[in-house]
Parts: C-alpha cells; sequence; structure tokens
C-alpha cells in the first residue's frame, strides 16, 4: 500500500490505546468459555438482582450477570476462587497513568471488572501451560489467546463488502490499494468479537458475587458523563465515538455541526473523544472509530455503525427514532 493509502485508512484501522493497565489480551478472550476454576450454580436467589439488571451500562462483560449481595468490610467480589477487596482496586487507580486517573476515580466497578478479568485468565493460561516463567503474566495470557484464535480468516468476499460501503473512508481509492490494510482490521474486529459473547457467557457460567451498596454508589459516579446523561434527557440521542486526526472522524464533523442546527430541540448529538475518555469509549464497546450509536428517547440503543456514515444515512436512522 502507498503512502497517500495508508494516510486515508489509518485511524479507522489502527487502534488507539485503550488503558494501560488492562492487558492488551483482553480483546481476545474467545477461550473463557474452557475456564476450568470451580464452578457453583450460578442460579440467584428470588428477589436477588444481577449487576446488569439493576444498574444496567455499568458492566462491560464479565460481571454483566454477577449476583448482587451485601458484603460486609471492604469486600468487593468473590467467586469460588477468586476474592477481591477494596484496597486492591485503591492501588491499581494509584498506579494508573496520570492522565486516566481522574476517569477512573468514576469508574472503580469498571476496575473490579478488568481486574477479575485478569485473574481468570492469568490461571486460564498457567492451566493450559502458558507459564509465565520470569515474563509478565500478561505475555502468557496474550500468547494464549492469540494460540487459541490463530486460525481466524477474513474471506476476499467480506474484504470487498466493506470496501463497497467505506468508498467514502478510503477517497474512492481502488480495492486492490487498501484490501490489505481493511482485511487486517476485519480480522482484528472478527477476533475481538468473538470474545465479547464468549465473556459475557463465562458470567453466567460462573457465579460472581458483587458488593450491592459500593456498586449503587460506583453506579451513580459511572453514569455521571455526557453520553449516559444524554440518554436520560427523555430525547433520542446520537454518539458519535471519535478522534481529532482521524479521517473518517474529521470527515463526520460537519455532518454533525448541520444535524446539531437542525434538530437542536429535539436531538442529542453527543461527540466523544475516545483518546480523551477512554474508559467510556471501552463501556461502549469502542474497539475502531469512529463509531456512530443511536438512542432512543428511553436511552435504549437502536442502531450502531462503524466507519463514515453519510448524512443520508444517518438521516434514515433518525426518522426509525422519529426525529424529523
Amino acid at each position: 500500500m502507498n503512502e497517500k493509502s495508508y494516510s486515508l485508512t489509518k485511524c479507522f484501522i489502527d487502534k488507539y490505546s485503550i488503558i494501560g493497565i488492562i492487558l492488551a489480551g483482553l480483546m481476545l478472550i474467545s477461550i473463557l468459555i474452557f475456564y476450568p476454576l470451580r464452578v457453583e450454580s450460578a442460579e440467584k436467589p428470588p428477589g436477588e438482582k444481577r449487576v446488569d439488571e439493576k444498574f444496567p451500562g455499568i458492566a462491560t462483560g464479565i460481571l454483566k450477570s454477577a449476583r448482587l449481595v451485601k458484603m460486609k468490610g471492604d469486600l468487593l467480589l468473590n467467586t469460588a476462587d477468586i476474592e477481591i477487596r477494596e484496597p486492591e482496586i485503591r492501588i491499581l487507580l494509584k498506579h494508573a497513568p496520570p492522565k486516566l486517573r481522574s476517569e477512573l476515580e468514576k469508574s472503580l466497578f469498571f476496575l473490579l471488572e478488568q481486574q477479575v478479568t485478569s485473574k481468570i485468565l492469568l490461571h486460564q493460561a498457567e492451566s493450559a501451560g502458558f507459564s509465565a516463567n520470569g515474563r509478565a503474566g500478561d505475555q502468557a495470557v496474550q500468547d494464549f489467546l492469540s494460540r487459541m484464535v490463530e486460525n481466524t480468516v477474513v474471506s476476499e468476499k467480506e474484504t470487498r463488502s466493506f470496501y463497497d460501503e467505506n468508498k467514502a473512508m478510503v477517497g474512492g481509492m481502488p480495492f486492490e490499494q487498501v484490501k490489505e490494510s481493511i482485511g487486517g482490521f476485519l480480522l482484528q474486529q472478527k477476533k475481538q468479537s468473538a470474545i465479547i459473547s464468549h465473556i459475557e457467557n463465562l458470567g453466567h457460567q460462573l457465579d460472581m458475587r458483587v458488593n450491592a451498596e459500593w456498586t449503587g454508589k460506583q453506579y451513580v459516579l459511572a453514569m455521571d458523563n455526557p453520553v449516559d446523561r444524554a440518554r436520560g434527557s427523555g430525547k433520542p440521542t446520537m454518539v458519535e465515538f471519535g478522534a481529532a486526526g482521524c479521517i473518517p472522524c474529521d470527515m463526520m464533523q460537519p455532518i454533525l455541526d448541520k444535524l446539531r442546527k437542525k434538530y437542536h430541540d429535539k436531538l442529542n448529538i453527543v461527540f466523544v473523544h475516545v483518546k480523551e475518555q477512554q474508559v467510556l469509549g471501552t463501556r461502549y464497546g469502542i474497539r475502531s472509530i469512529p463509531v456512530q450509536v443511536f438512542f432512543d428517547k428511553t436511552g435504549k440503543e437502536m442502531f450502531r455503525h462503524e466507519g463514515f456514515y453519510p448524512e443520508v444515512k444517518v438521516l434514515e436512522q433518525l426518522l426509525k427514532l422519529g426525529v424529523k
């Protein structure tokens, strides 16, 4: 691929940094379905709630189906084999990159979820023979997970279909010039997408219990952000997850400005710079940019799209939300 064509596609294909303290292998968790720890009955007693039932949106994966229970002291989570207390999460916060610390202070549940997932992954990697042996544990996990997804492939038909839908994003360049980069992007997306449902399935299989009172307090803090405030406003919302300097993201800005002027009293338009609000981007499952997410007036997600989205297509989605 020549330098010009790469510059037109790189911000859609390159991965931005999410959070340094999170294992890179969290993107590749498809093997978790085979996790060998002791599995207790995950059935919840009558009247007991799960995290995603009472506090929708605060969990991003494994803790969505965790049971909310009353816990004593600083205990935040326990399973048959794992116990995590608040000081452990505070230590993670203390060692987080300074520019992320203020965001993470309102996202301690997010740190809890990453920590328990990391523990499970490391145990799985070691059980499969991927011992750290003096290396960092996250490297052993990455090696293990990479081996498990090494046979994933993307067909030329899939690459061509993506190209046809996103010609504007690559400036109309010939397919042959961009197919390698597009194929690489789609391959990574395929691996990542396979993981998300598997990790949620793991949460259903393991009986995970979290501190109900603490989670309620964290929910209030976590929902204090532009996206969730807009979703709770009673109006439909369109959110653009992107970043400055990303070509397809920059191409979306005139469309967003036009929509703000046209529907200022009918529609929330929110732009989230994912490099400045990394936890929020992760919570909403953003793994590439730009992404447009549409919510109805009750805050329910109705549709999302990755890549440049022409104005005519945006208007079609808004019409479905009742915005005319």
